[in-house]
């Protein structure tokens, strides 16, 4: 095997790589939200943005780990109810489904690669925030608490 074709598939496999999920990829949008505590505090998070089909149905699936503070919000062209599941999510997940207002509607706990159970909004929500299972809990977030989007809803 001569040196292009050598070349050639190594640039294919890379490129295959890079197509299967890097963070790297344009489309991941990065944000800071400012989740408001009962207290008036902001408790900072930051967000990939998903705001396309595409990112919305793939989610954070096939991720082995997320930084502590970091999540992802769903944003969907109006408030809708809404039904998240865990088809191969590794690692265990809190979802809050949030109002157009931003207010904090409620928050569920989701078990990892369970694709038996669905996790449906009971009230219309325009957005859905994930991050690791605990986080709202660990940061004294819960329904009623106000999300600031500090610019993340622009194109």
């Amino acid at each position: 095997m001569n040196i292009a074709a050598n070349f050639n598939r190594i640039i294919t496999i890379f490129l295959l790589l890079l197509a299967g999920g890097s963070p790297l990829l344009p489309s991941a949008r990065l944000c800071e939200l400012r989740i408001m505590d009962p207290g008036g505090r902001a408790v900072l998070l930051h967000v990939e943005i998903a705001d396309t089909e595409e990112l919305r149905v793939k989610g954070l699936m096939n991720r082995r780990a997320m930084d502590p503070d970091r999540g992802m919000l769903f944003v969907f062209d109006r408030e809708l109810n809404v039904s998240f599941w865990m088809k191969n999510t590794l690692i265990p997940l809190s979802i809050a489904y949030v109002r157009g207002d931003g207010v904090i509607s409620e928050i569920y706990d989701m078990k990892p690669l369970d694709v038996s159970v669905r996790y449906p909004s009971a009230r219309p929500a325009r957005y859905a925030v994930e991050v690791n299972r605990g986080w709202f809990e660990r940061k004294n977030i819960g329904p009623g608490c106000r999300i600031i989007f500090n610019g993340c809803l622009g194109k």
